[in-house]
């Protein structure tokens, strides 16, 4: 009947309206899993908490995915083991990054690594302004003369790992593309279960025993909900009503957010320049999202 036809758009307005606040929630929620984390961090250290994370992930992925029911070529193969390592190797600099430093700039430094793969595969201006403006933040970030600034100061090493961290994500990004057309989902189970290969060891061998405590194994869990499974279900319902520009534009407030669950859960305090710093990478994020 004609009386009926104007409810349907009104319903899907309502529901685009909504898709801002889920990517919104997922962020916040995802960073709340990091801060979560980071209070592991003194009973079985970054290396025991990213184990947990990477290895329940995996674990849950194989048992929905069940990726053997395919049969892989070799060149795809040797993509899942390289695109599992730098996924396996970005957790696990980024949570030694932030058991050094706090978790927004952790995350600041850590997302330059795909802008710096929009300079590689551009040639407009607009994109060289915003890598600029991420470096500008970057610049002010690192440990310049921590002697004069004490109050400024982040420890060398946190950088460093954050910065691996970058170039982790960045080549997570150049892999994952090469088996991303893998069937089924095959692509993120198997390269899960690379990561885990990669990471239990090295928890198990810093962590031990310790990782099977009641209370840290609800804790790995806790975090591999908050920070894997929750945000990642909420983005994937709210692509289907934003398009990959507003999307990406939305996620680009992902260091801010992080910097104030930092503050709100962990009391990590930034000074002024550090803000100004993430404001710079924030607008670089936004920028470059919003004239992809």
């Amino acid at each position: 009947m004609p009386s009926s036809l104007p409810a349907q758009p009104a319903a899907i307005d309502r529901h685009a309206a909504l898709a801002p606040a889920l990517v919104l929630a997922g962020l916040v929620v995802q960073n709340l899993g990091a801060a979560w984390a980071k209070h592991l961090f003194p009973l079985v250290g970054a290396e025991g908490v990213t184990a947990l994370r990477v290895g329940m992930s995996s674990g849950l992925l194989l048992l929905a995915v069940r990726p053997w029911r395919w049969r892989l070529a070799a060149r795809d193969a040797v993509n899942l083991a390289i695109y599992g390592a730098m996924l396996g190797c970005m957790n696990l600099l980024i949570y030694r990054a932030f058991d050094l430093i706090p978790i927004g700039v952790a995350v600041a430094i850590e997302v330059t690594g795909p802008l710096v793969l929009v300079l590689l595969h551009s040639r407009r201006a607009a994109d060289f302004a915003w890598v600029a403006c991420a470096v500008a933040g970057l610049a002010l970030l690192l440990p310049w003369k921590p002697a004069q600034f004490p109050h400024q100061a982040l420890a060398p090493l946190g950088v460093a790992y954050a910065i691996g961290a970058a170039f982790c994500w960045a080549m997570y990004i150049v892999f994952g593309k090469r088996v991303s057309t893998l069937p089924g989902g095959q692509a993120v189970a198997w390269g899960m279960l690379a990561a885990a290969l990669l990471t239990v060891p090295i928890g198990v061998a810093h962590a031990g025993v310790a990782l099977l405590a009641p209370k840290v194994l609800f804790g790995g869990l806790l975090v591999a909900v908050l920070s894997s499974t929750l945000p990642y279900s909420l983005e994937m319902i709210a692509l289907r009503r934003l398009s990959r520009r507003a999307f990406g534009v939305l996620v680009s407030s992902g260091p801010a957010v992080a910097a104030l669950a930092g503050w709100t859960v962990l009391g990590e305090h930034l000074v002024p320049t550090q803000w100004l710093a993430l404001l710079l990478v924030t607008a670089a994020l936004a920028g470059s999202a919003a004239s992809a």
